[in-house]
C-alpha cells in the first residue's frame, strides 16, 4: 500500500462579511477530494487537501445571514498554508473594504511572499484588491462590482467576462467571477493540486458545472450609476423610454440642449460607458428579455429595436453576452418555462390544497 502524502494545507479566510454558503461549500468540496467518489464508486481513499477556516481570532462569530462560524485558526497562530482562499463577501456595490482588516491584509501578503497560492471567489477579490496584490494585474469578480473596481481600485485590470482570471503566468493568484463561481474555483484547485481526473470526479459527485461561457450571459448591461451630473441623468431617463427610436443618439443630444461633444464626454465620465454604448446596451437587454420569455424570431426582435442590419445586431449581441442569440435562448428560456409550469400548477390546485 502506497504511503499517503501529507495533505496540502488550505486555509479559507472568514470574517463577519463572508457568505456562509461559499465558505462551507468550499470546505465540503475540498475535504471530499480523494475520498467521496471513492466511497460511492469504490477505490482507495485519500485526503489530499486539508481545508480549515482561519479568521482574525478563534472567537466564534456569525457571518452573512447569521451563519455560525468557529474558526480553526487565528492570525495569531501565524498558520502556514499551501493554499489561501478568500470566499465571497456580502458587500454593497460601492463598499471598497479598504480599511477594515489591516492585519488580515498583511497576513495575506505575507502568505503570498512565503509561496502560498492565493485564490478568491466572487467579491473575495475585493479583499484581495485591498491587499495591493492585484495592482497592475488582471482580475475578475462578480460583474456587479465592475464600477467599484473602476472607482476604488483603478490599478487593477478588471475583467467582467471570465469565470476564472489568472493574474500571472505562474497561476499563484487566481480570481473567480460571480456568486457560484466558487464551484469553478474548487474544480480548478482540485485539478491543479490533485489531478484533473479527481476534479472531474468531484464535479460529477456534486453536479458542479464548469461555466465555460463566462459571466457575460448573466451580466446586466445597464446599471444605475451613482453620479451628480443632472444633465446625464436626464438623458439616461430619456433614453430609458426612447432607446428603440431610430437615431436615438442624435435625438438625445437635441434633448440635452448642449453640444454633442460635451454630452458624450460628460456621459462617459459619469457612467463609464459611451453614449452609443449605452443605447446599444439598452437594446441588447431588451433583446435578452424577448429571448428569455417569448418565441419571437431574432429577426423580428432586431427590427423592433430599430436594426435593419441583422448581421450587425447579431454580432453586437454576441460581443455583449458571449453567446449567439440562439444559444442565449436555449440557456435561459427554460427558466421562463419552469415559471409558467409552476403558475399553471398553482392555478390547478384545489382550494383545500393551497390553503
Amino acid at each position: 500500500m502506497n504511503e499517503q502524502k501529507e495533505p496540502l494545507q488550505a486555509l479559507i479566510v472568514a470574517v463577519p462579511e463572508t457568505a456562509g454558503s461559499a465558505l462551507y461549500g468550499m470546505v465540503d468540496v475540498l475535504a471530499a477530494a480523494g475520498n467521496l467518489w471513492q466511497q460511492l464508486a469504490g477505490g482507495e481513499q485519500t485526503h489530499p487537501i486539508r481545508p480549515r477556516i482561519v479568521s482574525i481570532t478563534r472567537t466564534p462569530f456569525s457571518c452573512g445571514n447569521r451563519v455560525p462560524v468557529t474558526p480553526d485558526l487565528s492570525l495569531d497562530d501565524d498558520p502556514a498554508a499551501d493554499i489561501v482562499i478568500l470566499p465571497e463577501l456580502w458587500l454593497a456595490p460601492d463598499d471598497d473594504f479598504k480599511n477594515r482588516y489591516p492585519e488580515l491584509f498583511e497576513w495575506i501578503r505575507k502568505r503570498y511572499r512565503a509561496g502560498s497560492a492565493i485564490y478568491s471567489a466572487c467579491s473575495g477579490s475585493i479583499m484581495l484588491a485591498a491587499t495591493g496584490l492585484l495592482d497592475a494585474k488582471e482580475a475578475t469578480s462578480h460583474w456587479g462590482y465592475e464600477d467599484l473596481f473602476r472607482t476604488h481600485y483603478p490599478k487593477v485590470k478588471f475583467r467582467p467576462e471570465p469565470n476564472l482570471c489568472f493574474a500571472d503566468a505562474s497561476g499563484r493568484i487566481v480570481t473567480a467571477g460571480g456568486t457560484t463561481s466558487w464551484h469553478d474555483l474548487a474544480i480548478h484547485i482540485i485539478a491543479r493540486h490533485c489531478s484533473p481526473g479527481e476534479a472531474l470526479r468531484i464535479a460529477k459527485v456534486y453536479l458542479l458545472k464548469w461555466h465555460g461561457e463566462g459571466q457575460l450571459p448573466y451580466a446586466s448591461l445597464v446599471r444605475q450609476q451613482s453620479h451628480a451630473d443632472s444633465v446625464v441623468r436626464k438623458c439616461e431617463d430619456w433614453l430609458a423610454a426612447h432607446y428603440k427610436d431610430r437615431n436615438a443618439v442624435a435625438k438625445v443630444v437635441a434633448f440635452a440642449e448642449i453640444p454633442e461633444r460635451s454630452l458624450k464626454r460628460r456621459f462617459k465620465i459619469a457612467t463609464g460607458t459611451t453614449l452609443i454604448g449605452h443605447v446599444q446596451n439598452l437594446r441588447v437587454e431588451e433583446a435578452k428579455r424577448h429571448l428569455e420569455t417569448d418565441s419571437a424570431a431574432f429577426e423580428q426582435i432586431a427590427a423592433e429595436l430599430g436594426y435593419e442590419n441583422l448581421a450587425f445586431f447579431r454580432r453586437l449581441f454576441k460581443r455583449s453576452t458571449g453567446l449567439t442569440p440562439g444559444a442565449y435562448r436555449r440557456m435561459f428560456r427554460p427558466f421562463a418555462d419552469v415559471a409558467r409550469a409552476t403558475e399553471a400548477a398553482d392555478v390547478a390546485l384545489p382550494d383545500s390544497a393551497s390553503a
